[in-house]
């Protein structure tokens, strides 16, 4: 027996484009397929996503930007305001001084004439006055003037009616004690008598 004879022969059906088709139709491993990718795309995806996020940190930084500027300005005005107030009650407990001066003065105006040594004793009365209200003028504390003016419930205190025809009613006719006024705020009401008109009397018949 030869060679030849060992051989076996080959398979008449099948034929070498056969073959390549078969091996076509197997299917790919799926980790091997790779999807086409646009270089160009993937940046312009990333930097549209920069941009917003930059966006966001921008609007976060101008929200708290302003809430902290709206702190600071509330907190000097409430500290302005402290300071204020804190002075106000100070100089409140001033005032009754200069009524005590004022009260002083208007008793010996009419006896100064009279009595030299008196005369000196309200000269120097009127200088302490004086020297005392000109500091008050200073820390911004302004004595109002009332008599004439109409009355207004926000700046004056009505302690008395008085019933007049030839006054203008609800004028400030009379002053009782002086106002003051602290850094164009009220430090103390004005009280004072207001003007009205005479009710009218009925007349009986005879």
């Amino acid at each position: 027996m030869t060679s030849s004879d060992n051989m076996q022969p080959s398979n008449p059906s099948t034929k070498p484009g056969d073959r390549e088709e078969t091996a076509a139709e197997q299917p790919q491993p799926i980790g091997e397929i790779e999807a086409p990718s646009d270089p160009i795309a993937r940046l312009q995806d990333e930097l549209t996503a920069a941009k917003a996020d930059t966006e966001q940190w921008r609007d976060r930084f101008l929200r708290k930007a302003a809430e902290l500027e709206n702190f600071r300005k509330r907190t000097e005005k409430e500290r302005g305001e402290t300071a204020v107030l804190a002075k106000s009650m100070v100089l409140s407990e001033i005032l009754p001084v200069l009524d005590g001066f004022e009260r002083a003065l208007g008793g010996l105006a009419a006896a100064r004439e009279s009595n030299e040594s008196l005369a000196r004793y309200g000269e120097g009365i009127q200088l302490l006055y004086k020297q005392l209200l000109d500091t008050l003028r200073r820390l911004g504390v302004i004595p109002m003037d009332t008599v004439g003016k109409h009355f207004d419930p926000h700046l004056h205190e009505a302690l008395v009616r008085l019933e007049t025809a030839e006054q203008e009613e609800n004028l400030v006719v009379q002053e009782l004690r002086r106002g003051y006024l602290f850094n164009d705020r009220l430090l103390r009401p004005a009280q004072v008598a207001v003007s009205t008109r005479p009710k009218a009397r009925e007349t009986s018949e005879s």
